[in-house]
């Protein structure tokens, strides 16, 4: 509930940024000089980018948190316990070790959308979210199919 409190708070301040950018620009375009108009027209772009970027942020999150549910009630999500450190997140050096037998289901089964969202949860207890959010991805398509 936390984490959804902070995303909210974040579209709620994104959204602000945009109104106000927005207004600004449309001020800048009506001065009429060059410049201000190039700002302007900027500040019209750069907040559609900032939108598509919230936008596609926002479905990921979605899409991801419903495959976690339906792993979860398929009972396939991953069993191990892991160590944990003093601060209660996951060692990662245990969770590197564990990484080749979600790595090795992937490899068994390139188009099983679980097997890719186990190794997306691997590399993510592992400290890759680069890799984690790319394996998210491919279970996320894959789930598509």
């Amino acid at each position: 509930m936390r984490t959804r409190l902070a995303v909210a708070l974040m579209v709620a301040l994104l959204v602000l940024y945009l109104v106000f950018a927005i207004r600004y620009g449309v001020f800048l375009v009506s001065v009429g000089q060059p410049i201000p108009v190039a700002m302007g027209i900027a500040l019209f772009v750069l907040p559609l980018i900032a939108a598509w970027a919230l936008v596609a942020e926002l479905l990921f999150a979605v899409r991801a948190e419903r495959l976690g549910v339906r792993l979860e009630t398929e009972g396939g999500m991953p069993t191990e316990h892991l160590p944990l450190t003093p601060s209660g997140r996951i060692e990662r050096q245990a969770a590197t070790d564990l990484f080749p037998t979600y790595k090795a289901a992937v490899e068994a089964a390139p188009e099983d959308w679980r097997s890719w969202f186990r190794l997306g949860l691997a590399y993510d207890a592992s400290g890759d979210r680069r890799r984690a959010r790319w394996a998210t991805r491919q279970a996320i398509r894959l789930s598509r199919a």
